[in-house]
């Protein structure tokens, strides 16, 4: 890691020393802290009011025990997480993430990565996330139903439309929010719409909200692309994941001239250089939920050697999970001739990774900006809740478009006012940071 200004570098040892072996979260924290560089010194009441301090301890954390019953009447116990970061531009707003690798490290720097993404959209929301550490993989439809139910049974408490409005991620979907919402209902005899976001069109999600992640990172890139007279049409590119943000984000690109040539899985990723078959892939992933291993294609292969980033492509998607895609996969994407890269996941680059791609003048967004139309359109989904009212799919979208083009715009003239053009990843950070932090001055020591 590069070095951080003398006056950040006592506060990040603090947030180490208070969070002892909370290595995704440190790294999300180095990497803040890191690009508000420019600013250290520079604003008196930030340091008058521990802004930076203040900003790095979650105001809530809760854990709690989900036990639930198998299908076998085995009694299972899992651990449920909610990190509620910050709260001065609005509600928590933040996914909840089903996966075994979850832990409290990884939802604070989820968490605390909401905060400036939420900040960048322009929205009216705080920062946020949750989730568990349950496995969704392999269990039964009534599995799910009773693991979400007992979860918001304790979850329920402490979330509301004025207070905390959790979404999905990854392991969380349509079907889990379902379940989830309606055990709010059945605990609190409210149909209090606005409590959770990404729900189903029939009752009261927003259009475009499955759709948006990967929509609004392709809308993002295709900013990127234009500030060096480049678009997508023609472009080969790569896509890692088969998800939800992954489909989508494939979907967008090829509405846009692009050829999405791969996508990956965790057992394996998939090449067609004719360009793969979304439609196929959605009935896989989103139908019959299963590997892309048994994709049918005359052209195309699938491979558990090697890495999706080694894969020629103009433009690079990672769509995954954090820490995906690493230095050598940088390297490999850059003697390709890789033009953009655009994070779709949360921190799916290593620090290495962005270093090297930046160095070697990569058009690169950050996941703050580029993904951030995934919660931009739940913010959105609670602005009709709250209006009792249903926009269309057209209209949605081009509200999302003109959010992630705004995002664009935020990003670029922010590293351009601190003499760092062209550095999307400071531009987010110090765009997002000091939106909170004079926020946070404004509202006194809270």
């Amino acid at each position: 890691m590069s070095e951080l200004h003398p006056n950040m570098q006592p506060h990040f040892d603090a947030v180490v020393a208070r969070n002892p072996g909370e290595e995704e979260f440190h790294q999300a924290v180095y990497e803040v802290m890191h690009s508000l560089n420019p600013i250290a010194g520079k604003r008196p009441e930030y340091a008058q009011w521990s802004i930076l301090k203040r900003v790095c301890e979650p105001e809530r954390q809760i854990i709690f025990r989900v036990p639930w019953v198998t299908d076998a009447g085995e009694v299972e116990i899992n651990r449920g997480f909610r990190v509620e970061f910050n709260s001065v531009l609005g509600p928590y707003k933040g996914g909840l993430r089903f996966h075994p690798s979850v832990n409290l490290s990884i939802i604070k720097f989820l968490g605390f990565e909401q905060i400036f993404k939420n900040s960048l959209t322009g929205m009216p929301i705080g920062g946020g996330k949750g989730g568990s550490d349950f496995d969704p993989k392999g269990r039964s439809d009534a599995e799910i139903m009773r693991f979400c139910q007992s979860f918001m049974t304790e979850l329920y408490r402490h979330i509301g439309a004025e207070t905390d409005v959790p979404a999905g991620d990854i392991g969380v979907g349509g079907r889990e929010l379902g379940y989830l919402f309606g055990q709010y209902k059945r605990i609190t005899n409210r149909y209090e719409s606005g409590v959770l976001t990404g729900k189903g069109l029939s009752w009261g999600g927003s259009q475009v909200r499955t759709e948006a992640t990967g929509y609004g990172t392709v809308f993002f890139t295709q900013e990127m692309l234009k500030t060096r007279g480049e678009s997508f049409d023609g472009k080969r590119v790569v896509v890692s994941g088969s998800g939800n943000v992954a489909l989508y984000a494939i979907e967008k690109v090829q509405q846009l001239g692009g050829t999405v040539v791969a996508c990956s899985d965790s057992n394996g990723y998939l090449v067609d250089d004719n360009g793969l078959d979304l439609a196929q892939l959605k009935d896989l992933k989103e139908v019959r939920r299963e590997r892309l291993s048994a994709y049918v294609s005359d052209t195309a292969q699938h491979s558990t050697d090697g890495s999706i980033w080694q894969v020629p492509c103009d433009v690079a998607l990672p769509c995954a999970t954090q820490n995906e895609l690493n230095e050598d996969d940088a390297k490999a994407l850059v003697e390709n001739g890789v033009r953009a890269v655009a994070e779709g996941a949360n921190m799916p680059c290593t620090p290495g990774a962005v270093r090297l791609l930046l160095d070697a003048s990569v058009l690169f967004g950050p996941g703050k900006a580029s993904n951030a139309g995934g919660v931009a359109t739940s913010a959105l989904e609670m602005q009709q809740n709250a209006s009792r009212d249903s926009w269309s799919f057209e209209d949605t979208e081009v509200r999302l478009q003109q959010i992630m083009v705004d995002i664009h715009e935020r990003c670029v003239s922010t590293a351009d006012e601190f003499g760092l053009p062209g550095n999307y990843v400071a531009g987010a950070n110090l765009a997002g940071y000091i939106k909170v932090a004079d926020a946070m001055v404004a509202l006194g020591v809270i």
